[in-house]
């Protein structure tokens, strides 16, 4: 990975076509009628982030496994419930609507050939390739998701912060410590904690049964964090209920492991791009043709003004 000094974003992108899917209409269409609506989508969130916020460098992050063995190892429920059909080889397929699957591989396209650095990694998702990112950085960085789980990233110290979607890209929650404390009562290093602890039934995370978010943010208001907790169950004078330390005790084997899974890897293989915000199209003439085959119009074009400034 090269030097990044500037500001960095980092887009969650499964997430952010998604988004860009279930907002704009399906009626948005190319030429041959083949629907667009999570590209010009996507396209038109990137060209209103880079408007507003002015990065130096940009990293469209991608899940190159959105469930990775080594997760489900640890996990067997890890998001099974998402799994559209189990494969031999290779990561499982996900379940994701008809009409959006065919627009991923041409917003992939497009993105290469606008020149904005694409990243996915074997065997990891893309919340690891934007802990990884976000721990070589060298400047502040803005993570662009609409998954919780890269709460655990936000770092004052560093400025790195979360950009939430509330709705589409126009309404951002801006999320730093201050933003979490008041919310969860934790920071960023210990929103992992509370996430594993309380669960998270979207992720197939099962937590610890009878501790919710509100009791999971007093157990490490009290004891800092999941060891801390831990070493409580042990110590007959802590200040756990009964009925906590029988359900915390009993949850250890989930505990062993949820923090690997949980937490966002940060020691990811990343591969040798340049990140830097691109002022003019890597493949022009490629780019052209992809707009016309796939009507990009004014998305694509506001997208490249924007870029060019």
């Amino acid at each position: 990975m090269r030097s990044v000094t500037g500001r960095l974003m980092l887009l969650d992108t499964a997430s952010l076509y998604f988004r860009a899917y279930f907002g704009v209409p399906e009626s948005v269409r190319a030429p041959d009628g083949t629907p667009v609506n999570a590209v010009r989508g996507l396209l038109d969130f990137i060209d209103r982030l880079v408007k507003d916020h002015r990065p130096d460098h940009l990293v469209a992050c991608m899940d190159a496994d959105w469930r990775p063995q080594w997760r489900v190892d640890l996990i067997p429920s890890y998001k099974a419930h998402r799994v559209a059909e189990e494969r031999e080889t290779g990561p499982d397929e996900e379940e994701v609507p008809d009409t959006l699957s065919p627009q991923v591989p041409v917003i992939e396209e497009v993105l290469d050939a606008v020149g904005i650095a694409r990243v996915g990694v074997a065997g990891y998702e893309a919340d690891d390739v934007i802990g990884t990112f976000t721990a070589r950085a060298r400047g502040p960085v803005d993570i662009v998701t609409g998954d919780r789980d890269l709460y655990q990233l936000v770092d004052d110290a560093r400025g790195v912060r979360v950009l939430y979607p509330v709705k589409g890209v126009g309404t951002l929650q801006i999320t730093d410590e201050a933003a979490l404390r008041e919310k969860y009562g934790v920071g960023g290093q210990g929103y992992a904690d509370l996430a594993l602890l309380r669960g998270d039934p979207s992720d197939g995370l099962p937590g610890v049964p009878g501790i919710g978010e509100k009791t999971a943010a007093k157990l490490l208001a009290e004891f800092g964090d999941l060891a801390g907790i831990l070493a409580a169950v042990d110590d007959r004078k802590a200040k756990l209920t009964p009925s906590q330390r029988k359900r915390l005790d009993e949850a250890r084997p989930y505990l062993a492991v949820a923090p690997k899974v949980v937490r966002v890897a940060d020691d990811v293989p990343l591969p040798d791009v340049g990140t830097e915000v691109p002022r003019t199209p890597r493949d022009p003439d490629g780019l052209r043709t992809l707009a016309d085959r796939w009507g990009l119009g004014g998305s694509l074009e506001r997208l490249l003004t924007t870029l060019a400034r």
